[in-house]
């Protein structure tokens, strides 16, 4: 499998990103997680609605807690056309309860802990500790790309202006 290197940094240390890298333009890849009542899901399945996908360490760490929920708000004044996923390597019981903690509602849990199959398929599964690199990938309708943000420090949040205006061009 593809491993790059000098991409991400976590606390300044550079780590390993497996998996090999997408672009705007791409098809999205296929992929199966888990979803919180531990049946699995396949992005395959959902593609209909411009998706944004964040992937995240842990909904347990303080940056992707903040990040999960503003996108939380974000979503329900996008409207009905878009769908938000937080994919953590989390158990889905453990997302579960955070949802419910949270408040989280308008964001869609998943966890790529049994198959590893997002963080391969999207190039942001960390190789040193098994974790998920913080990144958002926005995919159309149709199932393409349209936007690409790979966050270089993991324990910094994303830029949502930029993923909110690329949204917002599509629908």
């Amino acid at each position: 499998m593809q491993e790059r290197k000098g991409i991400v940094t976590l606390k300044g240390n550079s780590v390993t990103l497996v998996g090999r890298e997408v672009s705007v333009g791409d098809t999205a890849p296929d992929f199966v997680a888990v979803d919180n009542d531990m049946s699995e899901v396949h992005f395959a399945d959902l593609k209909s609605d411009v998706t944004v996908i964040a992937s995240v360490p842990s909904l347990d760490t303080e940056v992707c807690d903040r990040e999960t929920r503003k996108f939380n708000v974000e979503a329900a004044a996008l409207g009905e056309k878009v769908r938000i996923l937080a994919i953590s390597m989390d158990l889905p019981f453990a997302q579960k309860r955070w949802c419910a903690a949270a408040g989280v509602q308008a964001v869609r849990t998943l966890s790529d802990y049994r198959f590893l199959s997002f963080g391969a398929s999207y190039g942001v599964l960390i190789k040193e500790i098994r974790l998920l690199a913080r990144a958002v990938f926005v995919v159309d309708a149709d199932g393409t790309i349209r936007y690409v943000q790979i966050v270089p420090e993991i324990t910094r949040e994303p830029n949502y202006k930029q993923i909110l205006a690329a949204v917002k061009q599509m629908v």
